[in-house]
């Protein structure tokens, strides 16, 4: 088995880490993913977006950055060839003891409704679904796919 290296995302990282959530089912990609939407992310948040790599290819990712209060996490994505090794719980874990670094100590992440493989896993995991909010958003723009 080929060693996994974790490291901070960097925007050198871009276009295997979207190719990589492009080809993962589940994982809605919108305009803010674009590489100027990634490119401010990644500023806003330093330090707290990973990749892991294996051989130099990038087998997984995760993003995460916080508001002050909360932390968030968005998609994490693991080559499928690469599953069930724990790589998708060591990014996990590296982004929440960076988010808690910085005094974030809860942490929340959004799924799409019929992402049931992902509903299992986050659960298998210990996160708790929130039946007790519902998330609204607003477009100030006529762009629907921010």
């Amino acid at each position: 088995m080929p060693k996994i290296e974790i490291s901070e995302m960097t925007m050198a990282d871009y276009d295997a880490m979207y190719a990589l959530l492009s080809a993962t089912p589940g994982i809605g990609l919108r305009l803010a993913d674009s590489h100027e939407g990634i490119e401010r992310y990644l500023a806003r948040n330093p330090g707290l977006s990973f990749v892991a790599r294996s051989e130099g290819r990038i087998v997984g990712c995760v993003m995460s950055g916080h508001d002050g209060r909360r932390g968030y996490l968005q998609h994490l994505a693991v080559d499928p060839a690469f599953r069930l090794q724990g790589i998708g719980r060591a990014l996990i874990e590296r982004c929440l003891e960076r988010l808690q670094a910085e005094g974030i100590e809860k942490t929340h992440l959004d799924i799409l409704a019929g992402n049931f493989p992902a509903h299992r896993y986050w659960t298998k995991l210990g996160w708790k679904k929130r039946d007790d909010i519902v998330r609204y958003s607003f477009t100030k723009s006529d762009l629907d796919n921010l």
